[in-house]
């Protein structure tokens, strides 16, 4: 299935049915009075998590949802029936904005939970209800009330408990390819991954813990560079973030710094994110420049370092191990913001 991590949509509830004219008409009954009904409320616009669904592809296909109007009164004071609601399911995470993305309306967070969005407008009064005692034959009724209508952006952010970030070509899907069941595709050249995967892993007899490989992170990702910062997006609500760095590289500071300034640059929180910094491809080099470069990188981030190899499942399941610890024990180092050392 393709991922769609956003689309515009064109929504309008139901317009309210009108109300009826009528007048009561029985044999040995002169003077019935009116009985037209109230026409039936229209349809409703409502939202809907779905556990599922982890793509807005579908609304590539269909954009635009109408609901039913309701229907008309009619004579015995019958109200017309209210208009079908349009039940929009979205994956859980998806937040709704206004057309022009400037106001977060809404946002979907539970399964379970059905949220109106647009409300059907109100069905018009029969004209038994303007009978007064001036009026006792009133031929008036109202007409049903419009509906709402109006465009909106849908935004899905993933839900996951770990976000891998990097610089691209540094072992990120080759890493969630090897713990979890996602198939994401690997090869040697950067931008590889052009959409998140998600992955669901479960190490030993804890519980599963979701890990997202997000794509297109490089210098200037915040004001749009490479994929650009749509994809950023998709971190704000991970618990953890694994920051890998490829040890092969000549300069590892300057890469993580790369990935840093960004977080920082984007803001809204990803620059208190928890950080798991974890040096890729040990293969690369020898023992000795492994553990040079191990040391370089802990003193200017004044961090624990876990260094990976795909080739090398002991390296992988030190990490995974203190990953659970993590997740499992509530750790919580969310209010460590990097600040960094000036380079010697």
């Amino acid at each position: 299935m393709k991922f769609l991590d956003e689309a515009k949509i064109f929504l309008q509830s139901g317009k309210g049915g009108n109300g009826c004219v009528s007048f009561r008409r029985e044999k040995y009954v002169e003077f019935g009075g009116p009985d037209g009904g109230d026409g039936g409320n229209g349809g409703n616009i409502i939202f809907r998590g779905a556990k599922n669904r982890n793509t807005l592809i579908d609304f590539r296909f269909q954009q635009h949802f109408k609901a039913q109007k309701g229907k008309d009164g009619a004579g015995k004071k019958k109200k017309g029936a209210s208009g079908n609601p349009i039940y929009i399911e979205v994956p859980i995470g998806t937040s709704i904005y206004n057309d022009d993305y400037s106001i977060k309306l809404l946002e979907v967070e539970d399964e379970n939970t059905e949220i109106i969005f647009l409300k059907g407008g109100k069905g018009g009064f029969g004209n038994h209800k303007f009978k007064s005692s001036k009026n006792i034959a009133p031929k008036k009724a109202n007409t049903g009330y419009p509906g709402e209508e109006m465009w909106v952006w849908l935004r899905l952010n993933l839900i996951a408990d770990i976000g891998i970030v990097g610089l691209p070509n540094v072992g990120k899907s080759s890493f969630l390819k090897f713990v979890t069941n996602a198939n994401p595709k690997v090869a040697d050249y950067p931008f590889t991954t052009l959409f998140p995967n998600l992955g669901v892993f479960r190490y030993k007899d804890y519980q599963d813990i979701i890990i997202a490989d997000i794509p297109g992170i490089i210098k200037n990702a915040f004001n749009g560079s490479g994929l650009g910062l749509k994809f950023l997006g998709h971190i704000e609500k991970c618990t953890h973030i694994l920051h890998f760095v490829d040890i092969s590289k000549k300069d590892i500071i300057k890469d993580y710094q790369t990935i840093r300034n960004e977080l920082n640059k984007y803001g809204r929180g990803l620059e208190r994110k928890s950080e798991i910094i974890v040096l890729t491809k040990i293969d690369l080099l020898s023992q000795k420049d492994c553990i040079e470069k191990i040391k370089l990188l802990k003193s200017y981030t004044r961090k624990k370092i876990y260094a990976i190899s795909i080739k090398d499942k002991k390296s992988i399941d030190k990490l995974l191990t203190d990953l659970i610890k993590k997740r499992v024990n509530n750790i919580n180092i969310n209010e460590e913001k990097w600040t960094p050392l000036k380079k010697n």
